[in-house]
């Protein structure tokens, strides 16, 4: 490989590490794994916890068994597929109702102040000096841990592929979502369309491209560490009620675990993957037209 980026171009001046939290908490977790098979998996939303000097930010604590605190099923995910593939992880370690990760810094919806109308009484009145702490220690801190995977691998002269893990409700406002899980991208197809068609393989899945949301998104997590570093890249959702249960986790990390494997034996079909191109956003596009 040739001319490998180094850092990212958007990685934030001197985060703080975790050390430097007010507390011990930790905002990231991070499972080791092999790297030459250049892949590494990252879960944005996989827990629920609030460092403790924010309480339940004025929510009962059944809210933080909800979608709106956390990606059911993901950690469990994420875990496994460490386990079955030997492959490094990187997942936060707080709720998106402090922060959320798969926001851009300058996003709106950064710090929600109601979501699927439970009223966020500690984000309410939120100031801008609160949000930027909370940027510094939580969410710089866990981007800053991704960026240090992946120059981990590029330093080895391994151009990695990135795999990010989600899951998404069953129903949403009265509608049933019928996909089984769906592949979020935007403009690099690389490591998208094999994913898709190995999914879509089974004949008992319904897999969405780009549903139940789009992946053009601009300053989320893929846009920042996959889109403006030209790393291939895919967001995997899958419906939550399918992964609620261990069982259901098992299929879900069995099923993942074959194919990607097979994914990243095909050299020739993972050959693009393994050179950084830029493939630029849809979402680049749309704000240059506003």
């Amino acid at each position: 490989m040739k001319n490998l980026p180094v850092s990212s171009s958007l990685s934030s001046s001197a985060p703080l590490n975790s050390a430097d939290c007010s507390s011990e908490f930790s905002p990231f977790k991070h499972l080791k794994g092999e790297k030459r098979q250049g892949l590494l998996i990252i879960a944005d939303h996989a827990s629920a916890d609030l460092p403790p000097e924010y309480g339940s930010l004025g929510l009962e604590r059944d809210e933080f068994s909800r979608h709106i605190a956390y990606d059911i099923g993901i950690e469990a995910v994420a875990t496994g597929l460490n386990q079955a593939l030997n492959a490094p992880v990187v997942m936060s370690q707080f709720s998106r109702l402090l922060i959320d990760p798969n926001r851009g810094e300058e996003d709106p919806t950064l710090v929600m102040r109601i979501s699927d109308g439970a009223l966020i009484e500690g984000n309410a009145k939120i100031d801008e000096a609160e949000i930027e702490r909370r940027k510094a220690l939580y969410y710089r801190p866990y981007h800053q841990a991704i960026t240090d995977q992946i120059d981990e691998f590029l330093a080895g002269d391994i151009c990695p592929i990135i795999l990010s893990l989600h899951s998404f409700t069953d129903n949403w406002r009265g509608t049933l979502r019928p996909w089984h899980g769906g592949i979020l991208w935007d403009q690099d197809p690389r490591f998208v369309r094999p994913l898709i068609s190995a999914l879509q393989s089974e004949d008992d899945l319904l897999i969405g491209d780009n549903e139940p949301y789009t992946g053009m998104l601009k300053g989320d997590c893929m846009y920042r560490h996959g889109t403006s570093r030209g790393l291939a890249h895919a967001l995997l959702e899958i419906r939550q009620d399918l992964i609620t249960s261990k069982t259901g986790q098992d299929e879900w990390v069995e099923r993942m675990a074959e194919h990607l494997s097979a994914l990243l034996s095909d050299e020739e079909q993972m050959a693009p993957c393994r050179e950084p191109q830029f493939f630029g956003s849809y979402a680049d596009i749309q704000t240059d037209k506003n």
